[in-house]
């Protein structure tokens, strides 16, 4: 450092003496801002102390555009204050004392700053309190969202434990408390039984604003063989008949209840006759005769409804005929092409496509409900309005007391799907959404017996964050881990203030939810945002899950895409990678695994870790090419 210093001994003084004002003009900031935020400090929990402080001087720091000063800085061969976020003070006051030895001043007063040791100390120990011991392998750790089999399949838990899950995550907008109390006792039995940790999150729903219900149809299913990109068929339809709902043996596209004497006489390789709803003549081949049912083969696309007469030839005179037991009400979504207008309806009336008249004129709009009423005080005209994480934009054009008329701007060209449960984005609309919801704090009844972490959904402000922890403190739980899931527009804007509010706990961490955070900043912003949000957290020394999305073709369809193996790489930068559920997650898990690891070689947060490259050995290519001559 000594000499790089002397090599700019030629700097003029005047330069030094300018990029030094500047240097104390940032650290005069951040110290103004600690002060004028020491109510706030004393408030965090002792633990959090330092971190919150630091977290106030990045923050001042960050008010300033710096990037001249920078340039000046490296180009004198000292740090440019790119990776200060942890330890804000101690990085100014480093390159101050070097710029003092350059201009032969006597040193700046030391502030006694949190040092570099003392902020990387400070992330590992409030990360391994939240997440528990990282393994031995890899620092960061991996969490999986839980589906509702994983409440049976006990060998399934014991698979992913030993893929490489370090936190399993239970959604409460989903399924159930028995549901999610059998997921709970496997993995406590899986724990014990592999002698590996896993931390238990819940998520609790929040104000989710999501689609009502829609208008059912008819009771009826549809059987499709499998084609190719010929047309012709490769693989039957599969339909299990069954007369005492027991599961079938194999995967197949439908189950029909029929009676027990009928099924009784089936024998593999009859044939089964009916008449499809539509009049056409189909029949089924009996494929495979099992204890509880019947496999059934179908060669051509199939509708079915309560009531399908059945039949097959016997030596008897006449056919055996059964009926098709009660088939699930077909719940058809409604198809929004751009242009279109659809009502939002307040009242939680089922839903219904639009309606046209023989010349294809608009007689009546689709339209559906959603579960938030405040929404119906709060919206204006003019504001966006998103369905099904962005899959379908729209447009308020008309706010009634009891209904919003909104116009499509974007769908698919064949036009978009909405159904019902799905979630709507309102990312101008400011809701003023405080308290926890009725049903939060009916589920933390539940979730403060058996949670080590419960995540916050929709959290936009601090006071949010503290009617959790004073519920928290009320069933005697306010030592529990918290986390804060950002994902709308105003959490993003709000984030300093959520992060001081987390700290008041003991033990606090970020989830970034990418996939309603982009739809409500923008998918363009998505980047930027979750870049700042991985800033601001490691300088409040508080560990961030990065989630949406991760792997998800990989774990869905067996075979990831070349953008989700660098976005997974991406992942090393946060503390905690989570993997949403799919038939090949066991897959996904061990992938992310090598990934991270391998990438925990080359990445810290924003630091690049500078190992051996392989690649750099040049002498390694000729000396190959002198032993292949």
């Amino acid at each position: 450092m000594i000499k790089s210093s002397k090599a700019h001994v030629s700097e003029p003084a005047e330069n030094l003496e300018k990029i030094s004002n500047h240097l104390d003009e940032l650290i005069g900031d951040s110290l103004q801002l600690e002060k004028k935020f020491a109510s706030e400090i004393k408030l965090v929990n002792p633990a959090f102390r330092k971190s919150a402080k630091n977290l106030l001087h990045y923050l001042a720091l960050r008010r300033h555009d710096i990037r001249e000063l920078q340039e000046q800085l490296a180009a004198l061969g000292l740090s440019s204050l790119g990776r200060a976020e942890g330890h804000v003070l101690a990085s100014l006051q480093a390159v101050q004392q070097q710029l003092c030895y350059l201009r032969k001043c006597e040193a700046a007063q030391d502030l006694h700053a949190l040092s570099f040791p003392e902020s990387t100390s400070l992330l590992r120990k409030h990360t391994e309190e939240l997440l528990g011991l990282a393994p031995t392998h890899r620092n960061t750790r991996i969490m999986v969202t839980f589906s509702a089999e994983l409440a049976t399949d006990f060998d399934l838990i014991c698979r992913l434990l030993q893929a490489g899950m370090d936190c399993a995550r239970i959604n409460c907008a989903h399924d159930d408390k028995a549901t999610w109390l059998k997921m709970v006792n496997n993995i406590r039995r899986a724990e014990k039984e592999l002698n590996i940790s896993c931390k238990i999150l819940f998520d609790l729903m929040g104000p989710k604003l999501r689609t009502g219900p829609l208008n059912p149809g008819p009771a009826l299913i549809s059987v499709h063989p499998t084609r190719n990109e010929l047309g012709q068929v490769v693989a039957p339809g599969r339909v299990w008949l069954t007369a005492v709902d027991a599961p079938p043996v194999v995967p197949v596209d439908a189950v029909l209840p029929v009676k027990a004497n009928w099924l009784g006489q089936l024998q593999e390789g009859d044939q089964v006759k009916f008449q499809d709803t539509r009049g056409r003549r189909r029949a089924f081949t009996v494929y495979k005769k099992a204890e509880n049912g019947v496999l059934l083969h179908v060669f051509k696309t199939s509708y079915i409804a309560t009531g399908t007469k059945l039949k097959f030839k016997t030596p008897l005179p006449k056919p055996l005929v059964a009926e098709v037991g009660a088939l699930p009400l077909l719940v058809r979504p409604i198809v929004l092409k751009k242009d279109h207008f659809m009502v939002l309806d307040k009242e939680p009336i089922p839903g219904k496509p639009a309606q046209f008249d023989a010349q294809g004129h608009l007689v009546k709009p689709a339209h559906i409900s959603c579960t938030l009423p405040e929404v119906f005080d709060k919206a204006k005209p003019g504001q966006p309005i998103m369905f099904d994480d962005g899959k379908i934009e729209g447009e308020i054009t008309e706010v009634k007391p009891e209904s919003l008329l909104v116009k499509i701007t974007r769908a698919n060209d064949k036009g978009s799907k909405l159904r019902e449960d799905k979630g709507i984005n309102l990312p101008e609309t400011n809701l003023q959404l405080i308290d926890l919801t009725e049903q939060d704090k009916e589920d933390l009844a539940f979730v403060v017996k058996h949670a080590d972490i419960v995540n916050l959904s929709f959290v936009n402000r601090p006071e949010t964050v503290f009617a959790l922890q004073e519920e928290l403190k009320k069933h005697g739980a306010g030592h529990l881990a918290i986390m804060l899931k950002i994902e709308t527009r105003e959490a993003f804007q709000n984030l300093p203030h959520l992060l001081l509010a987390a700290m008041r706990s003991n033990c606090a961490g970020i989830m970034i939810a990418r996939g309603d955070l982009a739809v409500e900043c923008g998918w363009q912003r998505l980047a930027e945002v979750q870049e700042e949000i991985l800033w601001l957290c490691e300088a409040a020394h508080l560990p961030v899950v990065w989630a949406t999305q991760v792997l998800e073709t990989l774990a869905k369809k067996g075979r990831p895409s070349r953008a989700e193996i660098t976005d997974a790489a991406m992942g090393q930068r946060a503390d905690c990678v989570m993997l949403n559920k799919g038939p090949h997650i066991v897959s996904a898990i061990t992938l992310l695994d090598d990934i991270l690891t391998r990438m925990q070689e080359h990445q810290h947060k924003k630091t690049s870790m500078l190992r051996g490259l392989h690649v750099s050995q040049l002498e390694h290519f000729y000396e190959n090419q002198a032993n292949k001559s």
